[in-house]
């Protein structure tokens, strides 16, 4: 006997004769009033996508997203300062292009995409909601003439904020007070070590993490002041992002027609490794056929009484390479081989510890700041882990950590393509339904772009 052709036969026939269950969906604000919805963070709030803040990505922010599904629930029309340049306000917009390297391939991969920017001296001239400002950290939202255009120029202002502050000496934290809000999200603090990370760990710092909490309870207390309700956001670890991981530590693959530049090469490194055993140090550069780990540049290891010339080893299979690493430097000037990589195109365990560790903290100070305030809280960093290790399928729609075809992150490798955005926002709908008993419903991901192909 067949079972599973009379299991399939049965499971006809209900169908057939049973008459589809139509559920209808009343939206609701539960205890929520999505009246004035007030939206505070960095670039990844403002629809920063590409390496820049450009008008037809802006409208696909969670936050732009999210405002348009708060007007079922009573709320009003949710503005953002649009800009008017499809380059953006500050260049390194990038866009898929065709490439050609240092020895004469030609692939698809991100390329600029240069044109007329939108001047940061051109004030929108209207109030917005999405108060997102690119490159900000937590305490920039405190700082009182962050938009003030006559510092941009010094670097002591955003050229973003400056766009749309209500005056020059108002802070972000003061402008969103100022509108009243009846409810408000908070997604801040990547910055705090993003900027670290995508440096290689030279040019900026990592916000400590004590700062961080007392200006994230300055932060919570003056919003929840006004009486207005809110959802919170962690940070996601900097490792799941496609820009720490789409070039492998060990790019370098020599084949059996390149032994003798195997034999050159650790010919080349012979005093060096004579010099680390008599240092009594575990470091060797070694390389064989196959694939093998870059060399660079470790300043760190001048604490260990190595001169400047002997600062230098393989990376480790756990470091991370930044994607700003130039290809050609890789195929055509002896990077990685006979030339140490910069620092600043690594993270090295040392430094990845340190981003870990204060990652860590603040979305600790984040959650229980969620639970203080009784406000509603989205686990990005649960979910970009998930996307990260094992991928999410959304509508028909697989997200991945994969550069470009993993619809996740745009031509930057940080931050969201338009249909990630949208997951995004359906998980900060979920929170918030959870939280107040609302009904607000989510978007079809599967209508919102993905990358743009040629």
């Amino acid at each position: 006997m067949n079972i599973k052709y009379f299991f399939y036969l049965a499971l006809a026939l209900g169908l057939i004769s049973c008459e589809p269950e139509i559920t209808d969906f009343t939206p609701d604000k539960g205890e929520a009033d999505f009246t004035r919805y007030v939206a505070i963070g960095n670039s990844l709030t403002a629809g920063f996508a590409d390496g820049a803040l450009y008008q037809s990505a802006q409208p696909y922010s969670w936050a732009n997203i999210l405002g348009k599904q708060m007007e079922s629930v009573g709320g009003q029309e949710f503005v953002y300062p649009e800009v008017e340049s499809e380059f953006g306000v500050l260049p390194g917009k990038r866009k898929l292009g065709y490439s050609t390297s240092c020895v004469g391939s030609t692939s698809l991969a991100p390329v600029p995409d240069e044109g007329v920017l939108d001047p940061f001296s051109r004030h929108v001239g209207y109030p917005v909601h999405n108060l997102g400002v690119p490159g900000a950290k937590l305490v920039h939202l405190l700082a009182n003439g962050y938009g003030n255009p006559a510092l941009v120029p010094q670097g002591l202002a955003s050229p973003y904020f400056a766009r749309f502050a209500a005056t020059p000496e108002i802070s972000v934290l003061e402008q969103a007070i100022s509108m009243t809000p009846t409810f408000f999200s908070v997604w801040i603090g990547s910055n705090d070590v993003l900027g670290y990370a995508v440096a290689g760990g030279d040019g900026d710092a990592i916000t400590p993490s004590a700062d961080f909490e007392t200006y994230y309870q300055v932060l919570l207390q003056s919003l929840v002041a006004t009486g207005a309700k809110g959802v919170v956001a962690n940070i996601p670890d900097i490792e799941t992002a496609a820009f720490f991981n789409t070039i492998p530590y060990n790019p370098i693959v020599l084949g059996e027609e390149q032994a003798v530049i195997v034999d050159q090469l650790n010919s080349g490194y012979a005093a060096y490794n004579a010099a680390m055993e008599q240092f009594g140090l575990p470091y060797r550069i070694e390389f064989s056929l196959g694939a093998n780990a870059m060399v660079i540049a470790d300043p760190a290891m001048g604490a260990l009484g190595l001169p400047a010339e002997l600062q230098i080893r393989q990376i480790a299979e756990n470091e991370r390479v930044l994607l700003t690493l130039p290809q050609d430097s890789l195929q055509c000037a002896n990077w990685g081989t006979m030339k140490p990589i910069p620092p600043q195109f690594i993270l090295t365990e040392s430094e990845l510890n340190s981003i870990a560790v204060a990652t860590a903290n603040y979305n600790a100070t984040i959650q229980q700041a969620a639970e203080d305030f009784g406000l509603a809280f989205v686990d990005v960093n649960k979910l970009m882990n998930e996307v990260a290790e094992s991928g999410l399928r959304v509508d028909g729609i697989l997200f991945t950590q994969s550069f470009v075809t993993g619809n996740t992150f745009s031509l930057d490798g940080i931050h969201l393509t338009a249909q990630a955005n949208a997951v995004l926002a359906n998980y900060f709908i979920d929170a918030i339904n959870q939280t107040y008993g609302a009904n607000i419903s989510q978007v079809a991901v599967s209508s919102y772009p993905g990358i743009a192909f040629p």
